[in-house]
């Protein structure tokens, strides 16, 4: 039943054995011999055959889904939107106050690269530093970020984002600054391009055009954290347009002016 159903589904979604194969990370053989029964799949391979359709096991393992009514198939067919929606289990971890009241963690940059494995771990958020910032909402779940590169001017090498946690992820907007935590990339800041609704992924741009956008799926994002503001320890550089330049020197041209004139 197993390989019945793993067929069923891959029709259902459109795709070929090479597209899902590779998107599981298996030779087109091996993935041909558990549709057709020749082989069964591990449970590590079964586990994420059900994280790629967003399913249960149980659905997969105890269900004939060729007796699935349209209504059933619909719901295995939307199903992500309980991944983006955040209303499947997701953990976030947090430090509090003597008073109960949530602190704001600080991302060292060298934990930057183990925050991926650790976001949901109580013991490694517990063991981070906290800041406090009282210009933001209490209501609201912060934490601050290392930044490394050039990719996302004017924020520099070395600055800190300060970021909300977002729990809703349809309802960010594109165009929306964002830290974005990722299995393959751990944490990076982007700006988010929100194609759930088409294709079930992010695209992340720099502000630097010298990097090009990409795409992330929404299997491989673990949190998105929008951007509020960020710390640094450099000034930002300024860039003045044509405008401005010939405003400039038409100041400097009159202060030149009134001085002549006072000698």
């Amino acid at each position: 039943m197993i390989g019945d159903n793993i067929k069923l589904l891959r029709k259902k979604f459109s795709k070929s054995q090479d597209e899902l194969s590779k998107e599981l990370g298996l030779n087109r053989s091996t993935y041909s011999g558990y549709e057709n029964a020749v082989a069964q799949p591990s449970i590590d391979i079964i586990t994420n055959i059900c994280d790629y359709y967003n399913i249960s096991i149980d659905v997969l393992l105890r269900n004939d889904l060729s007796k699935y009514s349209d209504k059933q198939w619909k719901e295995i067919e939307h199903s992500w939107k309980a991944t983006a929606k955040g209303s499947r289990l997701r953990i976030l971890s947090a430090q509090v106050s003597e008073n109960n009241e949530e602190l704001i963690e600080m991302i060292p940059a060298k934990a930057k690269a183990g925050y991926a494995l650790g976001y949901s771990d109580p013991e490694f958020i517990k063991e981070l530093p906290t800041i406090r910032l009282p210009f933001l909402s209490k209501n609201r779940k912060y934490r601050t970020f290392p930044i490394s590169g050039d990719s996302m001017p004017p924020v520099s090498d070395g600055s800190f984002v300060v970021a909300e946690f977002i729990e809703d992820w349809t309802s960010v907007s594109s165009g929306t600054p964002c830290i974005v935590v990722t299995n393959n990339d751990g944490i990076v800041f982007k700006i988010l391009d929100n194609q759930l609704g088409t294709d079930k992924t992010f695209v992340l741009s720099s502000t630097n055009a010298f990097y090009e956008p990409y795409n992330v799926g929404l299997k491989d994002v673990l949190e998105i954290w929008r951007f509020r503001c960020y710390i640094s320890m450099e000034l930002p550089s300024v860039q003045l347009d044509e405008g401005q330049i010939a405003d400039s020197l038409q100041a400097i041209q009159k202060s030149l002016f009134r001085i002549e004139n006072k000698s």
